[in-house]
């Protein structure tokens, strides 16, 4: 970590991409373990608060963990800003009710666009407004498998290189290390 970032955003692949179908399945503890390490050491390090799309998979996760971490640290605040109004609507009961507890417990919950999804340049949008209002973001990407967050990880790239902008990544070997290291 180069600098203190006081704001943090934490994206990664969603479940499916991951080939995670069940709450319980393992990989979920080790992924949270990795997030759960790399944002105690930004908490250490000042971090204040945390933003998440709302994504099911690493970003809900993420707020899960984020959310025990503010019995160690209490000052820590959770963000939630969604790409469009309604975001999750359509969700399978489960990943509602989910949705719904993770959004209960944020200190912020907010959509960039205050109408339901229309078009692709509302994600855009999302990801330049979450650019814009934090200092770096902690990605679970692997090049070898690029789904989703590439495309974060992409206008994040173009990002920094007009403005500083930390990027921080969680890799494939970092889970596996996780497992290898208990």
């Amino acid at each position: 970590m180069d600098e203190t970032i006081k704001t943090l955003v934490l994206t990664g692949y969603r479940s499916y991409e991951l080939g995670i179908f069940q709450e319980n399945d393992p990989k979920i503890e080790v992924i949270k373990k990795v997030v759960k390490d790399r944002l105690i050491a930004y908490l250490e390090n000042g971090l204040e608060w945390l933003l998440i799309g709302g994504n099911l998979g690493v970003e809900l996760w993420g707020a899960q963990v984020a959310y025990q971490l503010r019995l160690d640290y209490p000052d820590f605040k959770i963000g939630i800003i969604f790409p469009f109004l309604e975001y999750g609507r359509q969700w399978k009961e489960k990943n509602a009710a989910l949705l719904t507890e993770i959004k209960a417990q944020a200190d912020f919950v907010e959509a960039t666009s205050h109408q339901p999804y229309e078009n692709p340049n509302q994600l855009k949008n999302h990801t330049q407004f979450l650019l814009s209002h934090s200092g770096g973001a902690l990605i679970l990407y692997d090049e070898e498998f690029p789904g989703k967050p590439q495309w974060f990880l992409k206008d994040a790239s173009h990002f920094s290189e007009k403005f500083p902008y930390q990027i921080d990544k969680i890799t494939m070997d970092d889970l596996q290390n996780a497992i290898t290291d208990g």
